[in-house]
């Protein structure tokens, strides 16, 4: 749908990218006083993607949120990327997305037909994954705001946290990076259209396909790779599991049109939260190009799962993940805990 108004004009950031730092959330939690309950599995103190809480033997609960400002002008698209980001966190923790509430924030400057399309991707976008919209809330604002809150389950036993990778473990990354940096890079008109479709597609993609595929083999950790980058993200994952993580630069997939506006500067901000969220636990053990580290630092909108899988299934679900979703890669190992968190290979 084209619109006279620019939705991306009409905020400050876009996407992931508006994240606040990992650090920075820390720092605000810190010393808050919480109710104990057995029943909670995962909660906001496992730096995960989403809660969990137990209902019974065969039940648990997952519940998460994520919004953010337009990282794309149409509303449709905006409106499907930012559920599916929404959705993610589900299917990271090897769950299924029943239930979702919408949450708004819309503008003056916004045309009826705009914040209609908005909705109505969110809406196409959640029942494609199995999930019914039951209501929400909307408000107005100064800045377009649009995602999901979302509820899920999972049987207790099968779910997947940021913090069980284990030595010997494959990491698999099923989308290629770069989102933050040609998205940041298409504002200044740096990115042909074909790649901004082939991006935007990429975000619209539910993680759901591989969830279905990845919970088929002997899968130990599992995170998704949105605003805290890749790098953040394993960051958190070696740390929440006691390992360091190895990370074989050459072999993680990344667009390789975001290489020359990274060269360039056309960094997002998030990317340097990130960095200094992260860079003290990565040891680079060889020469890095600059530009393939801001890559490696760069927030991600509606990202790939980044999955540590036993080693003996490793083969057989990337060949299986790659019959549908040829970006997946094996990008590294997990080793028992060294000096460092994560060690980059060059």
């Amino acid at each position: 749908m084209e619109t006279e108004i620019k939705l991306t004009k009409l905020a400050s950031c876009a996407g992931c990218g508006a994240k606040v730092g990992a650090g920075t959330l820390v720092k605000l939690l810190d010393g808050f006083k919480s109710h104990s309950d057995p029943r909670l599995i995962v909660g906001y103190d496992k730096s995960d993607d989403a809660s969990v809480y137990v209902i019974n033997d065969d039940t648990a609960i997952i519940q998460t949120t994520d919004f953010f400002p337009p990282i794309a002008d149409d509303p449709y698209l905006y409106g499907q990327i930012a559920a599916a980001n929404a959705l993610s966190d589900v299917y990271a923790m090897g769950g299924e997305p029943k239930l979702a509430l919408n949450i708004m924030c819309i503008t003056d400057a916004m045309p009826k037909e705009a914040v209609r399309e908005i909705l109505r991707g969110g809406y196409d976008k959640a029942y494609e994954a199995g999930a019914i919209i039951t209501g929400g809330h909307t408000i107005s604002g100064s800045e377009p705001i649009y995602g999901l809150a979302v509820t899920g389950f999972v049987h207790p036993s099968k779910v997947l946290t940021n913090s069980g990778a284990r030595p010997g473990d494959v990491l698999i990354l099923t989308k290629p990076l770069g989102i933050g940096i040609l998205t940041t890079a298409a504002k200044a008109g740096l990115v042909d259209e074909p790649t901004l479709k082939k991006v935007y597609a990429q975000m619209r993609e539910l993680n759901k396909y591989s969830r279905d595929i990845a919970i088929k083999y002997e899968i130990h950790s599992c995170t998704d790779v949105t605003g805290f980058s890749l790098l953040g993200h394993s960051y958190e994952m070696a740390e929440g599991s006691g390992v360091t993580i190895h990370i074989s630069i050459p072999d993680v997939p990344y667009h390789k049109e975001a290489w020359e506006p990274a060269s360039m500067g056309f960094i997002p901000a998030g990317a340097y939260r990130n960095r200094e969220y992260a860079e003290a636990g990565v040891k680079v053990a060889g020469n890095a190009d600059r530009a393939m580290l801001d890559i490696l630092f760069d927030p991600q909108t509606s990202g790939g799962l980044l999955l540590a899988v036993a080693e003996k299934d490793a083969a057989a679900c990337l060949k299986e993940l790659k019959d549908s979703i040829p970006a997946a890669s094996i990008i590294g190992y997990v080793t028992n805990r060294l000096d460092d968190p994560i060690i980059l290979e060059t």
